[in-house]
């Protein structure tokens, strides 16, 4: 299989790593955190770059693009630990193309690709843990449409997003509905999260939503796969960075007049992060590449590819903690927060027993398919 990016990946992805690494820097980031984890201005330069537009098809204004660009983006955005909630366009554009009747996809897609509008996936429910299919949020129909109740945790942006993919039951079906953060009812709660970005409690209250398809749970695989698919990419660009950081350090640190870079034992625990690094970025690759096949096919191959990235995540972070020694829990030292993050991506979406289960399950499934 060619793994050569074409021509114009390569150009996006070098027109977002210069934008990582001159409007970005880790002292930018830090005073992003301090000031609430979300900058409005951030999210429009990322608009400005057509990063928003990316997977928006060209009839509603965007560049028609898909995911393996997407992949590049995110593993950039990764790099500098972005925290505005880029991946959350994606799948937005993603779902409202495939599932949203024509009137919806013409109001609301050409808003994600200006960034006009921020629109962000609110499925997390606090008994559900990572089961999509577990909803206890209520949709009805009434004379004038749709309205929701329903409690949504760990919003993404979720007291500064425009609007919320929401999935909802409604007739006995999960449904997925758009619901507008200024609709009546609408309430929520922001707060930061352990990597510095930002997320919200939300709250509806026979809110007035807009149904996008009464095939809820598909469309919310399809959402979490798309999310899934941009986790991987983005923690293969903090792993890139955690790797080459930690081998910075160890050509500086000297012990016994000697840089420990040149300790056998020290190099062998780097060399193990890079093959991590590396199994990690070619399941990644897998992922993206399987976006779009059948749903099942789908499923597994995001199911694999987290697994691998969790054990990646978890050995890759905790030896770029260990070989730094102190300085690396520290608050003013760039790995402790690279750290950071790649404990919160491991958990978004599902960690890696809830994916190793799946995987196990689906491999049940084929099995007891074959001996029928």
């Amino acid at each position: 299989m060619d793994f050569d990016f074409s021509d114009d990946q390569q150009q996006l992805r070098d027109a977002a790593r210069r934008w990582v690494d001159k409007a970005y820097t880790f002292e930018h980031r830090r005073a992003a955190v301090q000031a609430g984890g979300f900058s409005r201005d951030t999210y429009s330069a990322l608009a400005e770059l057509g990063l928003t537009a990316l997977n928006v098809p060209e009839a509603h204004g965007g560049m028609g693009m898909g995911a393996v660009e997407a992949m590049v983006v995110m593993e950039e955005m990764g790099r500098g630990m972005v925290l505005e909630p880029l991946a959350q366009s994606f799948m937005a554009a993603k779902v409202l193309n495939h599932y949203a009747p024509e009137a919806v996809q013409a109001h609301w897609l050409p808003r994600i690709a200006s960034g006009e509008t921020l629109v962000v996936l609110a499925h997390q429910e606090r008994r559900a843990r990572y089961r999509l299919d577990k909803c206890e949020s209520k949709a009805a129909q009434t004379s004038n449409g749709y309205t929701l109740t329903a409690h949504k945790s760990i919003v993404p942006a979720g007291d500064h997003a425009d609007a919320f993919l929401v999935p909802a039951m409604l007739d006995g079906q999960q449904a997925l509905f758009l619901l507008e953060r200024n609709a009546p009812g609408v309430t929520t709660r922001g707060y930061i999260t352990q990597d510095g970005s930002r997320a919200a409690e939300v709250e509806a209250e026979h809110s007035p939503a807009t149904l996008v398809t009464s095939e809820g749970l598909a469309a919310l695989e399809l959402a979490v796969d798309t999310g899934s698919a941009a986790v991987c990419a983005e923690a293969v660009g903090v792993m890139d960075q955690v790797l080459r950081i930690t081998a910075d350090y160890l050509n500086q640190r000297k012990q016994f007049g000697v840089a420990i870079a040149s300790f056998q034992a020290l190099r062998h625990r780097l060399a193990d992060m890079k093959m991590q690094l590396e199994l990690a970025r070619s399941m990644s690759y897998y992922a993206s590449l399987q976006l779009d096949t059948p749903a099942e096919q789908r499923r597994r191959a995001i199911a694999r590819a987290r697994v691998q990235l969790s054990q990646a995540m978890r050995f890759v972070g905790q030896q770029a903690v260990q070989l730094h020694g102190g300085i690396g829990v520290t608050d003013e030292y760039i790995v402790s927060h690279q750290f950071k993050k790649l404990t919160q991506l491991e958990m978004t979406y599902g960690d890696g027993l809830h994916h190793l289960g799946e995987v196990s399950s689906r491999m049940q499934e084929t099995a007891g398919v074959g001996d029928a």
